[in-house]
């Protein structure tokens, strides 16, 4: 059993034990913060480990406490008393004591030892979700220390392997309790999760075009895992990351899963915020842009914004009930001129009218849109529909844009549809090669490089079967092979009939014997 398999049991069997009546998407809040405060004190434990050999932690702590504060905070960034680590709360747990409060009282501590130090904006109020004195965790103080107890005590048996920055911890739990969950999970306040398999597809198509990057970005970052991903296939050691995210709970994954991977606090930065009605790096220019917004969202459509430097070239604002333009122009204004974006989105903005039209027709005019692949429907959690991934740059190369139906090749897995690499490395070799691609004798088409003039022939419609032929023909019927396969059946069954009624008169003089 690997280590995810280990970690997916684990989430399992919590979840079946423990999490009763509480809404998935709080259960979740509880299992990652806990994740993150078993990291915490991992790091905590390793780093005192190494300062005296020879001696414990508590012991190295008891002669010099401030000393070793001190150098907790420069190294870590934050501080837990080696009395209150994770192990710790386990031991007294299993001893029968109630450590609620003191539990409580610790994972505040630690947001608060960072106060005054550079990276208090990365704990502060990281574990808001985790009120351990909620109702949802029990009817008395007994059920909730239980409750939290257990999972202390089943999340301390996973190795974790905290030191493999491969190993995306919170991600693979996250994605996880969402599957378990779908119903009711990654909908709760807009969340919304990018299966690994699309995640990796939006990182090929940043590395593919460029072989080194320094910043990426992602206006509705999530749990931030889409972001670490793209660090990672360059380097994360030296990379700026960014990112916005409106829900709290999310924000607050987020930030965690930057200081998982060890991601420094002066090389990310997160902001929980609203990125269309108040971004907060309007001012920055990205290598990268990568996002999954939510589909088809509400925003404000206000008038001043005609004149905000994002929507003001393009005349037209994204509707209020739809704003999946918003978000494209949002993104399109961040990068900078050798910049690129690769954004999930529904297939409406490519053919919807009225404003949507005005927008997409400004953005092929400025020869922006580069490319649109077709995915499989029914492969993010939550929502069943089919997606497409569309690539914008600034400077292209050429003034077409490449079309890529995907969507007929998947590996379906339960109830959800999947990428597999060979998916995905057809995908990007069809990117990279930017050319039309026949299937089969049949002349099937996977994509098509198309010009604007038959763009604008089509009015401005990106919608991807005008240009993609994927129209498989029914296999041509011999109608006198069908005709004489009637005529067989035919006589079959009248065969058949006089067998049947010489059966049926047998029976019936057998019966009229016996009745004498």
């Amino acid at each position: 059993m690997n280590e995810k398999q280990q970690l997916d049991k684990v989430l399992w069997d919590i979840s079946n034990d423990l999490r009763g009546n509480m809404d998935a998407s709080r259960f979740k809040d509880y299992i990652l913060g806990l994740i993150f405060y078993r990291f915490l004190s991992y790091n905590i434990d390793e780093l005192l480990e190494n300062l005296e050999e020879g001696m414990t932690g508590a012991e190295i702590y008891a002669e010099e406490p401030e000393e070793v504060k001190a150098e907790c905070l420069e190294v870590l960034g934050y501080f837990i008393e080696p009395s209150k680590l994770f192990d710790v709360f386990v031991e007294k747990y299993q001893s029968g004591e109630n450590i609620i409060e003191e539990l409580s009282q610790t994972l505040k501590q630690i947001e608060n030892s960072t106060y005054g130090t550079d990276s208090q904006g990365d704990f502060e109020g990281l574990f808001t979700d985790l009120n351990l004195t909620s109702q949802d965790l029990g009817i008395d103080a007994t059920a909730k220390n239980k409750t939290i107890g257990e999972i202390l005590v089943k999340l301390s048996d996973v190795d974790f392997q905290f030191d493999n920055s491969e190993i995306d911890v919170l991600g693979d739990a996250y994605e996880y309790m969402i599957s378990m969950f779908a119903s009711d999970a990654g909908k709760k306040a807009g969340e919304f999760y990018t299966p690994q398999s699309v995640a990796k597809l939006l990182t090929k198509i940043i590395s593919n075009e460029k072989s080194n990057i320094k910043t990426v970005y992602d206006p509705t970052c999530g749990s931030g895992s889409l972001l670490l991903r793209v660090a990672r296939e360059f380097d994360l050691d030296k990379m700026h990351i960014y990112g916005e995210e409106l829900n709290t709970s999310t924000y607050n994954l987020a930030r965690m899963n930057m200081l998982i991977h060890k991601v420094k606090y002066d090389r990310f930065k997160i902001n929980n915020t609203n990125t269309l009605e108040k971004p907060t790096f309007i001012e920055n220019r990205f290598d990268a842009v990568v996002a999954n917004p939510p589909f088809s969202a509400k925003w404000s459509a206000d008038a001043h914004f005609l004149e905000d430097p994002r929507f003001k070239a393009f005349g037209k604002l994204a509707p209020k009930t739809k704003a999946d333009f918003a978000f494209v122009e949002h993104m399109l204004h961040q990068i900078n001129d050798e910049g690129i974006v690769a954004t999930v989105l529904p297939h409406g903005p490519l053919f919807r009218g009225a404003a949507e039209k005005v927008i997409r027709e400004q953005m092929l005019n400025n020869n922006q849109i580069d490319t649109i692949i077709g995915l499989p429907q029914n492969i993010f959690f939550g929502t069943g529909i089919p997606t497409i991934i569309l690539v914008l740059k600034k400077c292209k190369s050429d003034d077409k844009v490449l079309f890529i139906d995907a969507s007929k090749e998947f590996t379906k897995v339960k109830t959800q549809n999947i990428l597999e690499d060979k998916h995905l490395d057809k995908i990007i070799k069809t990117y990279t090669e930017r050319k039309d691609v026949v299937m089969n004798e049949n002349k099937t088409e996977y994509s098509k490089l198309v010009s604007l003039d038959e763009i604008k022939e089509n009015d401005y419609n990106l919608n991807i079967p005008r240009y993609v032929d994927t129209f498989e023909p029914e296999p041509e019927i011999d109608l006198n092979e069908v005709n004489t396969n009637l005529e067989k059946l035919e006589q079959e069954i009248k065969a058949k009939e006089v067998e049947v009624e010489a059966m049926l008169k047998e029976l019936i003089e057998t019966i009229e014997v016996e009745g004498e």
